[in-house]
């Protein structure tokens, strides 16, 4: 059997959001939406919006990010793909490693799987190493177990300096965003 494929479905899964170019956080809200809208599957939970500086390639605008959690009944690849196709939509370009991005979207974790094959590792392989994750996703999910590894919380000291500043609650934010039209 493939390690990639859960014994159970639903299964409940996280997915990382962010965007720097275009309204980068109406890009999320929206990809938010889009993602509650994938057929089987059911948005649970969506965290706050949270500003930080690129990581890797520092020379584009700072980033707008989010993660959700998911209930939903697509294989671990089905979500992938749907998530890519979401990107697509959007109008995301892959030019480099690290590029400004319409809309980045990642599988973080899917059930307690651990694998790795061809086009997708769970747990994200990077998960643990970044406040831009860990912060809203420890905002949704206070007890997460990052599979393999330990409660996402051990690792918030590890990136307390990342400079990640709260910008709104997804759901005020576009009250706000409206407010200042």
């Amino acid at each position: 059997m493939n390690p990639c494929t859960p014994t159970m479905l639903p299964a409940r899964a996280f997915v990382a959001l962010g965007s720097n170019l275009a309204d980068p956080a109406g890009q999320v809200l929206a990809a938010l939406d889009a993602i509650a809208a994938l057929p089987h599957t059911r948005l649970l939970a969506r965290s706050s919006l949270y500003l930080n500086a690129p990581v890797g390639y520092a020379d584009q605008p700072d980033f707008i990010n989010a993660v959700a959690q998911i209930e939903t009944s697509l294989t671990p690849h089905q979500l992938l793909d749907a998530l890519l196709n979401i990107e697509h939509a959007f109008g995301r370009e892959r030019t480099f490693r690290n590029a400004p991005r319409v809309i980045d979207l990642d599988v973080l974790s899917y059930a307690a799987l651990q694998c790795h094959d061809a086009g997708l590792t769970l747990p994200h392989p990077r998960m643990h190493e970044r406040a831009f994750v860990l912060v809203p996703l420890l905002e949704i999910a206070p007890d997460m177990v990052i599979p393999g590894l330990q409660s996402a919380a051990h690792y918030l000291p590890g990136v307390a300096g990342h400079g990640l500043t709260r910008v709104a609650d997804s759901w005020t934010q576009q009250t706000r965003t409206a407010e200042k039209r």
